[in-house]
């Protein structure tokens, strides 16, 4: 078997294709195999699949997969076909083993998305010789093609958060299927036009915003706007854990202002107050009870913490209700002025903080789902367009489907 014959079934060219020359240059490390096709050879129309002769041809190269250590690339001049059936006229024939309009065979852009999967694409760039530019281009192709194909008739419950894209106040935010734990959409910015934006894609997709029955959401009045226009039947869940934070922020932030005005006895306290008794030492539990001798803000506000925690362990909306009450009356009869500003914001989230013990919803997976794109974007150094960010995040989050290629 000749080299162009080995190649021609190694690549798997088929007729009307053929290989008609292979070159190798160990000087430029160089492989380079062309594709040629006989005289009188007909392609299919690309519109309409008429067989139609050619009408002219443009010569291109594409980059392929390494042969060895040499970097290869297939040339072949693409023939343009002149078809009379309506709509058709002069179209360029897709190469079979190519994406139209690609400098790149299918191959080598499939081991690129096997690599973005598992490496930084600057990575991916350094060992391949391309420059990530590139490598992005392909990679959102790939993504905006997969989520083109995405049905989401069958969405009802929604969870939304924001997450950094570069330092500073740059941020995207990501919709997500809570039943089927995926990415639906990623968008740049935080605000309530993020939710317009989602819409139109959810929209576009198949979704119906009138059959969204819950949205998982922090207290973001942002969300809570654009989610109230947008989704109508939608109810609002304030995620728990975002919840939580806010008492914990706010005992943090007293227990600060009270070790300033008593050093010694909230000293090296700051890790004691953020765990629950459960976690704690003998030790930590006896300085604990010492401090209960002191009208301290931040014992209160440890002890409202506890129950705060308490009320989600209610087994039911009534339950918990109760629980909350009788939480918001201690809040607010503790007279430290934070403590009383969270109870009002409770107070003004109520619904939103019960309709938890409904749809049961968290942004625990949401958060998760966070923390891998930041540590792909920490492992990357960084990208320089928020664009990036989000398409690494279909990859990671957005079970997209994408063509096998052999």
């Amino acid at each position: 078997m000749n080299p162009e014959a080995l190649f021609a079934v190694a690549l798997g060219i088929a007729p009307p294709w053929e290989v008609v020359g292979v070159e190798f240059s160990q000087a430029s490390k160089r492989l380079d195999i062309r594709i040629d096709f006989p005289r009188g050879a007909q392609f299919a129309c690309p519109v309409c699949g008429a067989p139609m002769s050619v009408y002219d041809t443009t010569e291109k190269t594409w980059r392929h997969l390494n042969f060895f250590q040499y970097e290869a690339y297939l040339t072949a001049r693409v023939p343009r076909t002149n078809c009379p059936n309506a709509g058709c006229g002069i179209k360029q024939v897709v190469a079979p083993w190519s994406r139209a309009g690609s400098g790149f065979t299918l191959l080598f852009e499939a081991l690129v998305m096997a690599l973005a999967r598992q490496m930084p694409v600057n990575a991916i760039a350094q060992l391949l010789q391309v420059h990530d530019t590139r490598l992005w281009r392909i990679i959102r192709s790939y993504v905006d093609a997969a989520r083109a194909a995405e049905d989401f008739c069958g969405v009802t419950r929604l969870g939304a958060d924001e997450t950094s894209a570069r330092r500073g106040q740059d941020y995207v935010t990501f919709f997500f299927d809570m039943d089927a734990r995926k990415l639906l959409f990623g968008t740049h910015g935080k605000d309530h036009t993020t939710v317009e934006r989602f819409v139109a894609d959810f929209e576009t997709h198949g979704g119906n915003p009138e059959a969204v029955t819950d949205a998982c959401i922090d207290m973001s009045k942002s969300f809570i706007k654009g989610l109230q226009e947008q989704f109508p039947n939608a109810a609002l869940t304030f995620d728990q854990f975002h919840v939580i934070k806010l008492m914990n922020d706010v005992l943090g932030k007293i227990r600060a202002e009270e070790a300033r005005q008593f050093p010694e006895e909230l000293r090296k306290t700051r890790y004691l107050f953020l765990k629950n008794p459960d976690r704690l030492t003998e030790e930590q539990e006896q300085r604990l009870r010492s401090l209960t001798r002191f009208n301290l803000g931040s014992i209160k506000a440890y002890i409202l913490k506890l129950g705060l925690q308490i009320v989600y362990c209610a087994e039911n909306h009534q339950e918990a209700e109760i629980l909350l009450k009788s939480w918001y009356r201690r809040a607010v009869r503790s007279k430290v002025e934070r403590i009383v500003k969270l109870a009002k914001t409770v107070k003004e989230h109520w619904q939103g903080i019960l309709s938890y013990f409904d749809s049961r919803l968290t942004n625990g997976f949401l958060e998760g789902i966070n923390s891998l794109v930041q540590a792909a974007k920490a492992k990357a150094r960084g990208y320089r367009n928020p664009d990036n960010l989000i398409a690494m995040a279909y990859l990671i989050a957005g079970k997209l489907e994408f063509p096998q290629h052999t």
